[in-house]
């Protein structure tokens, strides 16, 4: 393998290093390319720079492959819990048992929020989205967390950001507050704390947790995706850890991106709606004038199937034929990707589903509301953003502070009449 690039410009011969990954992936270390030859690269929306070295997660889009700490998503979904998952995702190996008990305990210890954020939660309009309360009650969460480790940040948002996001629900459905159970394991008190009824005893449904817990895992981490670039860079500039979360799932909030899986749902509705045509649809979302698009299909990486998006399936299939649900989105769903993949157009381009295909049938098949998923997936994607922003420090990644290509005036002066 090479260890430099080659290459002239003006005249001048310049070598610059490459940098292998795990897998033989191969990088060009552009970061003296500036000070060397007076260029810069143009890239938009970074499709290809890579900005730190990482060894969290691993896609291989190619062969549709996601590892987390180098364990295949097929293996750590059928043989783990999600707290094992985040523990594997911030520490970098699998818990032990004495391991496993000690980070359980310690996140209960943690189960409880000060009682000013209800006070502030009272405050803020019943209309603003679930994402936008969280993300703020999130960042406020700072002001009443007095611990001095680092290790125990991470323990107190992977104990609290759950009880936020239940208090969100409730607020927006106007039902009292509930808080956690420390009898319970983590998935099984996020439920109940969500879908309790006051004076009423909580008969937990084991179909639903694994559920939950299997589509939170799905979530954990995903390399360098917008909303975990976006924690990275916050925390480059020593932005705290709720700080740089919260600017995390304000990204994820995006429709592109984590917003995707209510955007799946309102789509399939709408199909439904106008009678279930779905060749027209089809027809409409290959049609370049048509700003129609065919939500859930695709991904920037993934040029086959997206692995969680298979698991996803199997996952919205099993619980809703176990909780014998009558679920008409998804039949459609799948006959949306039926027709699909039938199609050349989509096969050419390799537009296959994506997660967000599959999950929001999940989500609505436990009982939570279109617009709570993206905060579900907060939730999942929380260990891996924490694991990031761990990671991010310890590298000493540099402050981001990407180039631009000025397009505007020239210098020019101020003439006044």
């Amino acid at each position: 393998m090479c260890s430099v690039v080659n290459f002239n410009i003006n005249g001048y011969h310049y070598k610059l290093p490459v940098i292998y990954g795990t897998f033989c992936e191969k990088a060009i270390n552009i970061s003296k390319l500036r000070e060397s030859t007076g260029f810069i690269t143009f890239d938009p929306g970074f499709k290809n720079t890579g900005i730190t070295k990482s060894s969290i997660s691993f896609i291989d889009g190619e062969k549709g492959e996601l590892l987390y700490r180098g364990y295949p998503i097929e293996q750590i979904i059928n043989q783990c819990s999600f707290i094992e998952t985040s523990y594997l995702i911030l520490n970098g190996e699998l818990p032990n048992t004495a391991q496993l008990k000690s980070f359980s305990e310690k996140i209960k210890k943690f189960n409880s929020i000060h009682k000013e954020i209800n006070k502030i939660l009272d405050n803020i309009p019943n209309s603003y989205h679930p994402m936008g309360i969280l993300s703020s009650l999130t960042y406020i969460l700072d002001a009443f967390i007095n611990s001095l480790r680092e290790e125990d940040l991470y323990l107190h948002l992977l104990a609290k950001l759950p009880i936020l996001a239940a208090l969100t629900y409730r607020k927006k459905i106007g039902v009292p507050p509930t808080y956690a159970d420390p009898h319970l394991d983590y998935t099984s008190n996020l439920l109940k704390m969500f879908f309790s009824i006051p004076n009423q005893s909580y008969e937990l449904n084991p179909i639903i947790s694994d559920a939950l817990n299997k589509i939170l895992i799905l979530h954990a981490d995903h390399e360098q995706n917008c909303s975990t670039t976006t924690v990275r860079l916050l925390g480059s500039a020593h932005a705290g850890l709720f700080s740089s979360i919260s600017a995390g799932m304000s990204a994820l909030w995006g429709k592109l991106h984590g917003g995707a899986n209510q955007a799946v749902i309102e789509m399939l509705e709408a199909i439904l709606k106008s009678g279930g045509n779905i060749k027209k649809w089809i027809e409409k979302a290959k049609n370049k004038k048509d700003p129609f698009r065919l939500m859930g299909f695709g991904h920037r990486i993934y040029k086959n199937f997206d692995p969680r998006a298979k698991i996803a399936k199997k996952v919205a299939e099993n619980v809703i034929q176990q909780l014998g649900i009558s679920d008409p989105i998804l039949e459609l769903a799948k006959e949306v990707e039926r027709k699909a993949l039938q199609d050349s157009y989509f096969l050419e381009k390799k537009l296959y589903p994506n997660i967000d295909f599959y999950s929001g049938i999940i989500y609505q098949a436990i009982g939570i509301p279109k617009e709570m998923f993206t905060v579900m997936f907060a939730l999942g994607r929380l260990p891996g953003w924490m694991a990031h922003w761990k990671e991010m420090k310890s590298n000493k990644d540099p402050i981001g502070r990407p180039r631009q290509i000025y397009i505007g005036y020239k210098k020019r002066n101020i003439k006044k009449n």
